[in-house]
């Protein structure tokens, strides 16, 4: 079967793509204030490094995109991590060049033991970025080296270094400090607030008998809880009050968005509007908004009763109110109790528990350690200083993965395509009419401002803006005055081209490390993380946080799960029909997985609201069917994680045909019926034949 066969047209393959940009591109408060941060904090940099003749201007820059990060929390926990690996390698640099300045080749064999050591414990140590730094500056200090016999030219070289990376890092801190900071705990208040807004919002339109303009897919919702947590855990690190309260706090976020799934749940219109149904989302709508207001003043949340107990059992009719309503009980009933909700996570070990019995991670280091002394050897046999980037490259575009490292080439590649291509049209019709820095910062600070746009957004695209700017500012900023030498561009680029040729070949011939098994168990995690979610449903109102909680934890494992499949996706194989058929089948398994918590969440609320008004047999019988999908997804999980994987598809259960059923069970034989069709739906990873070859999920052993 020929790879095509798997691939979508083309004009869907164009509009995905334009999906993909549209939305990593768009507009929000959070990436504007990262974009007016680095636009401050450049100029300020380039200002001040024209004017005092601090070198390697470039350098500043590319060091302050890097720390520059979402709120204040991060970017002085990676600003401190940065001065502490510069100083450290540094410090170094000059005792290997003190000791072996004379002697080439044990200076090479010593700063091969370093950089060796450095990728290692970039690997297996939580603070890892710390050794990135000291690896980039150690081979970074030898093209200094090839270019000047003078040993205190040299040093005053690598003293240099060391300024033009810390004092935009301090900069960078006062201008996030006390300019333009971005406190965790607002952003987190603010996207609280959002989301209640826009159940507020879907709510009035219901009572209003209006028709939703602004619908809440999915996708967003998914990406509401994902950040809802990762601002809690920056919160945490910035507030001791926070930290002391973690669970209460977690189930805080956790309701917040079981009520953003709601909302994208309720119906966008309600045609039968009787009075029952509008006192009902009257008092869904007070409390949402008093949840609101508790949150932004810090004060516990109480629950609001307006309406009555008939009026109540209106959101019966439709299982998203139901749902709501049931959220914002749980949690206003902890927060009357005044108690906390599970327990704190574990801390994450500074040192990874493998560190010294895997050997990955010795032969992640030496495919790196190899792909830069070929590299380093090339550019001085065809004495071709100006690709001295091709080192860089290397270390850069080393990543765990062949799939995270081809993403992170592919990133640099068009990052340092586009900042190339804007540095040209500069250099050939703009700097020739600059005269002052004003018109210097007039043609920079818009490349800085696309740069930090981009950069500022998720990981899949965050390292091109960084790339911009820094292949920008090398062809542009490069000296104290005017340039009009175009071979920097090109160098540059070929360079770039260069390292990430040789570094794609080490990692693919020597000892490839796939992330296929991996995401094998990350999907079987999250597997049986939702089949978790299909217990029977306690009557207990004190059992609704719980759940929250766990389905907030499902949407972290689905996040993961997508993330790394887009990495494997990536990764290039000797196999390619194979890779295909295997990505597939992965990518139908996180389809099929959202329908299934779709699926069950709609049992679940059908469930609770049909409390007492189904016939008991009809209940017996949908709660056997949702015992029968938890233990297909479980059974199924196990064989997926298998090595190699054998897991094959859930069998569909069959209900009692509606027509033998009263028309009061038909929406709980539905749910059950729906829930069934979803887990049934999940793909068969036994080997195939087809065409007479054998084809089985690839993997990810070394070659």
């Amino acid at each position: 079967m020929a790879v095509a066969d798997y691939l979508p047209p083309m004009p869907v393959m164009l509009r995905d793509a334009c999906d993909f940009l549209t939305r990593e591109l768009a507009p929000f408060p959070g990436r504007l204030n990262v974009m007016l941060r680095c636009m401050l904090t450049s100029a300020i940099v380039i200002v001040a490094s024209m004017a005092l003749e601090v070198p390697e201007l470039p350098l500043s820059l590319l060091v302050m995109f890097y720390v520059t990060q979402a709120n204040v929390v991060v970017t002085r926990l990676v600003g401190i991590m940065f001065m502490v690996g510069s100083t450290l390698a540094i410090g170094l640099s000059i005792l290997l060049l003190k000791f072996t300045f004379d002697y080439p080749l044990l200076r090479i064999v010593v700063a091969s033991v370093v950089f060796f050591g450095s990728v290692y414990l970039l690997r297996v140590l939580k603070i890892g970025v710390v050794f990135f730094i000291v690896a980039i500056v150690v081979i970074y200090v030898q093209s200094f080296v090839d270019q000047t016999d003078q040993a205190d030219l040299l040093i005053r070289a690598v003293l240099w270094v060391w300024v033009a990376v810390n004092y935009p890092i301090a900069l960078a801190l006062v201008v996030n400090t006390l300019l333009l900071p971005a406190e965790p705990q607002l952003q987190l208040n603010a996207e609280i607030h959002r989301q209640l807004a826009a159940l507020d919002m879907r709510l009035t339109h219901l009572i209003d008998n209006t028709p939703n303009v602004t619908p809440i897919t999915l996708a967003t919702v998914q990406q509401g809880a994902l950040t809802l947590q990762k601002l809690l855990r920056f919160t945490m690190m910035r507030d001791a009050r926070y930290r002391e309260h973690q669970a209460a706090q977690l189930a805080c976020i956790a309701t917040v968005s079981r009520l953003y799934r709601g909302a994208s749940e309720l119906p966008d219109t309600w045609p039968a509007h009787s009075p029952a149904r509008r006192a009902m989302l009257s008092e869904l709508r007070a409390n949402v908004r008093a949840l609101d207001e508790a949150v932004m003043s810090g004060e516990p949340y109480r629950h609001v009763s307006t309406a009555t107990p008939e009026e109540h059992h209106a959101a019966d009719t439709i299982p998203a109110a139901g749902e709501l309503q049931r959220a914002l009980h749980a949690y206003a009933d902890l927060a009357a109790r005044d108690a906390e909700t599970g327990k704190p996570a574990a801390a994450e070990p500074m040192v990874a528990p493998d560190a010294w019995t895997n050997p990955a991670y010795l032969r992640f280091s030496l495919k790196t350690l190899l792909a830069v002394l070929a590299c380093y050897v090339f550019y001085n046999a065809v004495d071709w200083q100006g690709i001295h980037t091709i080192m860089l490259t290397c270390v850069i575009v080393a990543l765990p993965s062949l799939g995270a490292s081809t993403q992170r080439a592919l990133l640099r590649l068009t990052g340092a395509a586009i900042g190339s291509a804007l540095a040209l049209f500069m250099v050939v019709f703009v700097i020739p009419h600059l005269d002052d820095i004003v018109g210097l910062l007039l043609i920079t600070l818009p490349v800085a401002a696309l740069g930090a746009w981009i950069s500022a957004g998720s990981e899949r695209i965050g390292y091109a803006g960084i790339q911009v700017i820094f292949t920008f500012s090398l062809a542009v900023l490069g000296q104290f005055g005017p340039t009009t030498n175009l071979t920097e561009i090109r160098d540059r680029m070929v360079g770039i081209l260069l390292g990430v040729g040789v570094a794609t070949f080490v990692q693919m011939s020597f000892w490839r490390e796939g992330e296929g098994d991996a995401l094998r168990q990350r999907l079987a995690t999250m597997l049986r993380a939702i089949a978790a979610q299909l217990r029977t449903p306690s009557d207990d109102a004190g059992d609704e946080l719980p759940y929250t909680q766990r389905q907030l934890k499902a949407w972290a494992v689905l996040a993961d799960c997508e993330a790394t499949l887009a990495r494997v996706a990536l990764e290039p194989s000797w196999q390619e029909a194979e890779h295909a058929q295997w990505t597939l089948r992965a990518q139908t398994v996180l389809a099929q997985t959202r329908e299934i918590m779709l699926a069950g969440d709609a049992l679940r609320s059908t469930l609770v609201a049909q409390a007492g008004a189904s016939n008991s047999q009809t209940v017996d019988a949908v709660r056997s069917t949702q015992e029968q999908a938890r233990v297909e997804l479980n059974r199924y999980a196990d064989e997926l994680a298998a090595s190699p994987p054998d897991a094959r598809a859930p069998r569909r259960s069959e209900i009692a045909a509606q027509e033998a059923v009263e028309a009061a069970d038909r929406p709980l034989i539905a749910a059950a019926d729906e829930l069934s069709r979803q887990v049934a739906g999940l793909p068969d990873w036994r080997a195939e034949v087809e065409d007479g070859v054998s084809v089985a999920a690839p993997s990810s052993q070394p070659i």
